[in-house]
C-alpha cells in the first residue's frame, strides 16, 4: 500500500511537468541573455530587472520579427549568473527570479525567494488552428486577469476568449467584454504576461487538470514572468514593464455631464446652466454622436459640428470655459459611406482594404462603413489633424468609442496584417495616436482620452476606460467593483462605470442613488445613460437630486486625496481601487470579495448593490490588525466580533450614504466644497488625521501641482507634503515635511489640520514647540488647528 501511495505522488510530476518531444541540445551565454537550443527551436531569455524574466520561443525555420506592442523599454544589457550541471541549468539576476532548466525530460520552471512560481508543462505547441504555450498550476492557486469580465474574482476554471467585443446590457455575468488582456495573476503573487496582440484564448484550467494555457492564431511566442514581494510590488513591476499612467488633468476627477446624447447647442447650454443654478459641481460636458449629425445612424465619420444643431460651436466651447466647464467630443474610427468624409477617405486611401486593395465596406448598426487603417502613417496624420483642429478650438478631451473595433471582419486587411492580428491592439494604437499627437503639438497639456477598449500597457497613453454598456439595473451595478479591481491589478487603474447604468429605460431613484454613492469611490465620476431616462442629477426628483448632490459634493471634497492617489498610480502603478488583499497581506478571507474594497490605503468602501436595504443590518469585515472609524459619523468602531481571519461589525444601512470606514492612523486631505476644480485651492484643504493609541506609527502624503501641465512631477513643478505620525502611550508627534520639487515653487503654504481621536480630547497641543489653542468638537471627537509651511518642516506634538 505504501508503494502505491508513492507512485501516485510521483505521477503528477512525470505526466505533467515534461515535454517528451522536446530535447535539450545546448546552452549559450549571450552578453544580455541566455540562448537554449532544443530539438524543435530556440529559447531566448532576457531580463527587464531582477523580478521580470522574458522567455521567447522561436520554432525551427521561423524568424522572430514581431515587435512587442505592450513594452517600450529595452531589456537589461547585462548577463545572467549561470550555473551548469549535467542534469540542469540555473540562471538569475541577484535577488531575482531564478530560472531552472531541466535537461531531460526537458522542463523550464521559475522560482523566487526559494519557491517555485510556475513551470512550463508542454511549453510551445502548434496545431492546425492555434499555437499554444502550456504551464503547470498548483491545485490551490486562485487566478485573476484576462481583462474586463464579470465572472467573479477567481477566474480559474474559465477559458477566456481574447477578442475585444462589446456586451450591450450585461449584468452579473459577462464572459467577454470590451477590454481583454493576455495576462494572468496568481494569489501566489506572480503574474504571467503573454506578449502578443493577436486574438486567441487564455485557458485558466478549464479542464480541471492544473493547466494554464495561452492560445493564439499567430504572432509572438513570448511571455514575461513577473514576481513581487507583495501585491503592490507585483503591480509596480508589471507597470514598470508595460508603462505607467500619466497624471490626468485635475478636472478629470470632477463631475461630468454626459448622456446619449445632447442634440443641440441650446440643449447643452441649458444643462450646464442648470448645474450652476442648482449649485451641483460640474467640470465637463461630453458630447455623444449628435454633435456631428441629427440622427444616430448614417452620420459616423462626419467628425465636424453639425451647424443646424450647433450654430456657434466655438462660442459655445468658449462660454463653457468661462463657466469652468470643459468640452469633450466623441469620435469613432468608422467612416460611413453616407458620411461627409467618405469620398475623402477613399481618395486618400484611409481605410482598411479587402484582398484586392479596395476599401473594405460592410454593414453594422450605424450604417454601411469602412474602418480607418490607423496602421498607415498617413492615416494617423489625417486622424490626428481632426483632433488637433478641435483642440485648437478649445476642446479639452476626446472620447474614442467603438474601438474594439465593434465590428471588425476577419477578411479586412490593415496593410499586410489581417483584422484578427490587430483587432485587440486597435484601441491601444488609437490611444497612442492621440497621446503622441498631444506630445508633438500640445506638449505642455495633459490629454483626456476616454475609451472602452485597449491592450496591455495602454495605460501609458493615458487611457481612461469604462466598463461598457452596462444594464441600468441592480444586476448591472453588482459586477462593477470586480471589473475595476481586476483591471487595476492588470495596470488599468481608471476603469470605471457609467454611473446609474447605461442600457434601458429603467427609472429607479434608489438604484441611481446607490450607483452615485459608489461612484464617489471609483476613479472617474461620470453619470451616463441612454436618453430615455436622464443621467444628470439636475433632472431628478427633489429627494434623488439632494442625495446625488451630496455624493457629487463629497467627490469634490475628496479631490486632494484622490489626486494624491493618482500621483501614487503615476509613480508606482498602484491602483486607486484595491482589493482588500492588496492592503492587508494576511486576509485570505477576502480573496474573492467584491462587496468591500479599499479606496487608496485609507478607506474601506462597502457599496450597496441590493434594493430596499435601508434600515437593515450589514455585516462588515475588517482586517484583524487595524482599527476603524465610521467616515460619516466620525466615530470609532468599537462593537466588533472577532473571527479567525477578521473582525466584523454590523452597521445599519442608511439612505444618505453607503458604509465607508477610515483606517486608524490614516491621513486624508480633503477640500472645502467647490463648484469646479478650477476653484480648488490648497489653502482650503483640511488634513484629517485619524488617531488611535494602538497605532504607534503611520505615514501619508499630499501631492500638488497645477493640475494641467504634462509631466509636472518629472519637471519638478510640484509640492509633496509627507506626514509622519509617531505615538507613544499618552503623546503623539506628527511631522510635516515639504518637498518643493526642483523648481522650488511653493503651492502648499497653509491648511487646516483636523485630528480625530478615539478616546479623550488632548490636554495640550504644541506647534513647532509653542503651545497652541485648538478648536474642539467634542460631539464628533475631533479638534482642528491651522498650520502653515513657512519652512520645509512643521511639527505638531499632542499630549493626551
Amino acid at each position: 500500500m505504501k508503494f502505491l501511495v508513492a507512485v501516485i505522488l510521483v505521477l503528477p510530476f512525470v505526466l505533467f511537468s515534461q515535454n517528451e518531444n522536446r530535447q535539450f541540445v545546448s546552452c549559450t551565454e549571450l552578453k544580455d541573455g541566455i540562448l537554449i537550443n532544443v530539438s524543435d527551436g530556440n529559447y531566448y531569455f532576457y531580463s527587464y530587472n531582477q523580478k521580470i524574466i522574458e522567455t521567447t520561443f522561436i520554432p525551427l525555420a521561423e524568424i522572430n520579427n514581431e515587435q512587442s506592442h505592450a513594452i517600450d523599454i529595452a531589456h537589461e544589457s547585462t548577463s545572467f549568473n549561470l550555473t551548469r550541471s549535467d542534469s540542469e541549468l540555473r540562471f538569475s539576476k541577484p535577488n531575482g527570479i531564478e530560472v531552472y532548466v531541466q535537461k531531460s525530460p526537458f522542463k523550464i520552471s521559475y522560482w523566487f525567494n526559494g519557491k517555485e512560481l510556475i513551470s512550463e508543462k508542454k511549453g510551445y505547441q502548434k496545431s492546425a488552428e492555434l499555437e499554444k504555450i502550456e504551464f503547470n498550476l498548483k491545485s490551490d492557486e486562485i487566478l485573476y486577469g484576462g481583462g474586463a469580465r464579470a465572472l467573479g474574482m477567481n477566474r480559474r476554471g474559465n477559458r477566456l476568449q481574447l477578442y475585444n467585443r462589446a456586451h450591450y446590457g450585461y449584468e452579473e455575468k459577462a464572459e467577454l467584454m470590451n477590454y481583454c488582456l493576455p495576462m494572468v495573476l496568481s494569489n501566489k503573487v506572480y503574474a504571467v504576461h503573454f506578449d502578443n496582440g493577436a486574438i486567441g484564448y487564455l485557458d485558466l484550467d478549464s479542464k480541471k487538470n492544473n493547466t494554464l494555457s495561452y492560445e493564439t492564431i499567430s504572432g509572438r511566442k513570448a511571455y514575461q514572468v513577473i514576481a513581487g514581494a507583495d501585491w503592490k510590488d507585483l503591480v509596480e513591476q508589471y507597470t514598470f514593464l508595460t508603462g505607467r499612467q500619466p497624471m490626468p488633468p485635475r478636472w478629470a476627477f470632477g463631475n461630468f455631464a454626459s448622456r446619449f446624447g445632447y442634440h443641440s447647442e441650446s440643449e447643452a447650454r441649458k444643462v450646464v446652466n442648470q448645474f450652476r443654478k442648482d449649485s451641483i459641481p460640474l467640470d465637463a460636458i461630453i458630447f455623444d454622436l449628435y454633435w456631428f449629425g441629427k440622427e444616430i445612424q448614417g452620420t459616423l465619420g462626419n467628425l465636424e459640428f453639425h451647424k443646424d444643431s450647433f450654430p456657434t460651436p466655438e462660442k459655445m466651447i468658449s462660454d463653457f470655459k468661462s463657466q469652468e466647464v470643459k468640452t469633450v467630443l466623441i469620435t469613432e474610427p468608422f467612416i460611413l459611406t453616407t458620411s461627409k468624409k467618405w469620398d475623402e477617405a477613399v481618395s486618400k486611401k484611409l481605410l482598411g482594404t479587402d484582398s484586392f486593395g479596395e476599401p473594405f465596406t460592410y454593414d453594422f448598426y450605424f450604417g454601411n462603413t469602412g474602418l480607418l487603417d490607423i496602421y498607415q502613417p498617413h492615416v494617423r496624420t489625417w486622424f490626428w489633424d481632426i483632433y488637433k483642429n478641435q483642440a485648437n478650438k478649445g476642446v479639452k478631451g476626446f472620447w474614442g468609442d467603438l474601438g474594439e473595433p465593434e465590428v471588425h471582419p476577419s477578411l479586412l486587411f490593415h496593410g499586410t496584417k489581417t483584422a484578427d492580428q490587430v483587432h485587440n491592439i486597435y484601441g491601444h494604437d488609437w490611444a497612442r495616436l492621440i497621446s503622441e499627437g498631444y506630445k508633438k503639438d500640445f506638449p505642455n497639456e495633459r490629454p483626456f482620452i476616454l475609451m472602452r477598449a485597449g491592450y496591455s500597457g495602454t495605460q501609458k497613453y493615458g487611457i481612461i476606460p469604462w466598463s461598457g454598456d452596462v444594464n441600468r439595473t441592480w444586476g448591472g451595478l453588482k459586477p462593477q467593483v470586480e471589473i475595476s479591481l481586476q483591471m487595476g491589478l492588470q495596470g488599468i487603474a481608471y476603469m470605471h462605470s457609467d454611473l446609474g447604468g447605461f442600457a434601458g429605460n429603467n427609472d429607479e431613484p434608489e438604484l441611481y442613488t446607490r450607483w452615485l454613492q459608489y461612484g464617489v469611490f471609483q476613479p472617474i465620476f461620470r453619470p451616463h445613460a441612454q436618453e430615455e431616462v436622464a443621467s444628470e442629477p439636475i433632472f431628478k426628483d427633489a429627494k434623488t437630486k439632494t442625495l446625488a448632490k451630496k455624493s457629487v459634493e463629497l467627490r469634490y471634497q475628496l479631490l486632494p486625496y484622490n489626486y494624491t492617489l493618482a500621483f501614487e498610480n503615476h509613480t508606482k502603478g498602484t491602483p486607486l481601487m484595491r482589493p482588500v488583499f492588496m492592503e492587508e497581506a494576511n486576509t485570505s478571507y477576502s480573496e474573492n470579495k467584491t462587496n468591500q474594497y479599499f479606496w487608496g490605503d485609507a478607506f474601506l468602501v462597502c457599496p450597496i448593490t441590493d434594493k430596499g436595504t435601508v434600515g437593515e443590518k450589514l455585516a462588515v469585515d475588517f482586517p484583524l490588525n487595524s482599527n476603524w472609524y465610521d467616515f460619516s459619523s466620525g466615530k470609532l468602531i468599537t462593537e466588533l466580533v472577532q473571527t479567525e481571519k477578521s473582525k466584523a461589525t454590523f452597521v445599519t444601512v442608511q439612505a444618505e450614504n453607503i458604509p465607508v470606514f477610515v483606517k486608524a492612523g490614516s491621513f486624508v486631505p480633503m477640500s472645502k466644497i467647490i463648484q469646479s476644480t478650477e476653484a480648488y485651492k490648497p489653502e482650503n484643504v483640511i488634513i484629517n488625521f485619524y488617531d488611535h493609541p494602538a497605532v504607534s506609527k503611520s505615514e501619508g502624503m499630499w501631492y500638488e501641482d497645477d493640475g494641467l501641465t504634462a509631466d509636472a512631477f518629472e519637471k519638478g513643478k510640484y509640492n509633496l507634503l509627507k506626514f509622519e505620525n509617531k505615538r507613544c502611550h499618552k503623546s503623539s508627534e506628527i511631522t510635516f515635511n515639504l518637498d518643493k520639487g526642483k523648481e522650488q515653487i511653493q503651492l502648499i503654504k497653509s491648511f487646516q489640520f483636523e485630528v480625530h481621536f478615539a478616546e479623550n480630547p488632548p490636554k495640550k497641543v504644541k506647534i513647532n514647540g509653542k503651545k497652541t489653542k485648538v478648536e474642539l468638537n467634542v460631539n464628533k471627537n475631533y479638534f482642528s488647528v491651522p498650520l502653515s509651511m513657512q519652512g520645509n518642516t512643521t511639527n505638531v506634538k499632542i499630549k493626551w
